[in-house]
C-alpha cells in the first residue's frame, strides 16, 4: 500500500479537487425524514446519524477525495454512537474515499500508542486467506501491526502535551502508511488565547509549525515518496486566518495542510489559495455544515425543498469545487 501522502495526492488528482466533506451530524439539523423524534434514545439517534452520513457519502463519493467524520458527535451517543461511527467509516472506505478521523487526540506514552494503534491503519478483512494460519497450525497471529480497529487513513492530534504525545502517532503512521494532522493554527475565534502567546520571539503556533515541518520532512524522506514531496505528518491551519495561512505554507513546505473553516465559519476559496503549491496540491479543504446541511441554506432550500436534501448536498459540493478551481491553484488539477 502506498504511503498516505501519495494516496491523498492520487485521490485529489483523480477527483481534480482538494475539497473534503466533514461529517458532523447534529440531531436538530437532520432532514425531517430522518428525525428520530423528540424523545429519541441514543440508539435511535445513532442510527439516524449512520443513515444520514451514509446517504451523504452516496452523494459525494464520486466528487471528492476524502471525508472527515467528527468523532465527538458520535461519541455523544455512547456505545451506539461509536458503532454508528464505525459503520460510517467502513461505508466511506468501501465507496473509495479516504477517511480522516477528526478526534484531536493528545496524550503521552502507552495511552498515545493505544490511540494511534486503534485509529490508524487501513482495516483488513480478518477472514482473508493471507491472515489465516496454515491448516493445522495453532499459532495465534498477532494482527496489531497490520490493521487497526477503526481503519482511519489519518487522524487529527493535539500537540499541547508535547513531543512524546506526537511520536507514537508518527511511528504508527509510518508503519501503517497512514497520516497525522497536527493542530497548528485552528479556525476558532478563541484560538489566539494560547496560540498567539509569544515565546523566544515567535508566537506559539509558529513553534508548533516548525516542529511539524521537521516531522513532515523527515517522514517524506523515510517514505521516499515518489509522487509527492509531502510527508506523513501534516498540519491543521484554519481558513479564517488567511495571512497566517500563507506564512505557514512557507514555514511547512513538506506538510499537507488540512484547512477547516471554509463555508459556515466564513472562509472562502480566495482566502485558502495560499495553502496550495504550484501544482494545486499540498492542501485539503474541509467544509462540513455548509455541505451536509445545505438544504437549510435559503438558496438551496428554495431550489430543492427539504425533501430533496441530497440534491442540495450535491449542488453545494459542486459549488465548492467550482470555487476552488476558479480562485486557487487547484484549478490546475483539471488539466
Amino acid at each position: 500500500m502506498l504511503p498516505f501522502s501519495e494516496r491523498l495526492a492520487a485521490a485529489i488528482r483523480r477527483c481534480a479537487t482538494p475539497a473534503m466533506v466533514g461529517l458532523d451530524p447534529r440531531v436538530d439539523f437532520l432532514p425531517e425524514s430522518l428525525q428520530p423524534g423528540p424523545q429519541a434514545s441514543p440508539e435511535q439517534i445513532a442510527e439516524a446519524y449512520a443513515t444520514f452520513c451514509c446517504a451523504v457519502i452516496d452523494v459525494v463519493a464520486e466528487l471528492v477525495p476524502a471525508v472527515k467524520p467528527q468523532a465527538a458527535f458520535f461519541e455523544e451517543q455512547g456505545p451506539a454512537g461509536m458503532a454508528a461511527l464505525w459503520k460510517v467509516i467502513d461505508y466511506a472506505r468501501k465507496k473509495g474515499l479516504l477517511v480522516i478521523i477528526d478526534a484531536k487526540r493528545g496524550d503521552i506514552g502507552s495511552t498515545a500508542e493505544a490511540y494511534a494503534r486503534g485509529y490508524l491503519g487501513r482495516r483488513f478483512d480478518e477472514r482473508a486467506d493471507w491472515l489465516k494460519p496454515p491448516e493445522g497450525d495453532s499459532e495465534v497471529l498477532d494482527l496489531t501491526g497490520v490493521h487497526s480497529a477503526w481503519g482511519g487513513d489519518a487522524i487529527t492530534v493535539n500537540p499541547y502535551v508535547g513531543e512524546d504525545s506526537l511520536q507514537p502517532f508518527v511511528a504508527t503512521a509510518l508503519d501503517r502508511r497512514a497520516g497525522v494532522f497536527v493542530l497548528v493554527r485552528t479556525s476558532n475565534a478563541g484560538a489566539r488565547l494560547f496560540q498567539d502567546l509569544v515565546a523566544d520571539g515567535k508566537p506559539l503556533y509558529r513553534h508548533v509549525a516548525e516542529y511539524v515541518e521537521y516531522l513532515a520532512k523527515s517522514t517524506a524522506s523515510r517514505e521516499a515518496a515518489a509522487a509527492s514531496s509531502y510527508g506523513a505528518v501534516g498540519a491543521v491551519v484554519g481558513a479564517t486566518y488567511p495571512e497566517e495561512l500563507e506564512q505557514l505554507r512557507q514555514v511547512m513546505p513538506h506538510a499537507w495542510l488540512l484547512v477547516p473553516g471554509y463555508g459556515a465559519q466564513g472562509g472562502t476559496a480566495r482566502e485558502v489559495a495560499a495553502a496550495f503549491d504550484d501544482q494545486g496540491l499540498g492542501a485539503i479543504i474541509n467544509s462540513s455544515r455548509s455541505i451536509i446541511f445545505a438544504y437549510r441554506l435559503p438558496r438551496y432550500h428554495n431550489q430543492f425543498g427539504p425533501s430533496r436534501w441530497q440534491e442540495a448536498i450535491e449542488a453545494a459540493t459542486g459549488e465548492m469545487i467550482a470555487q476552488l478551481r476558479a480562485e486557487t491553484p487547484a484549478g490546475r488539477l483539471v488539466a
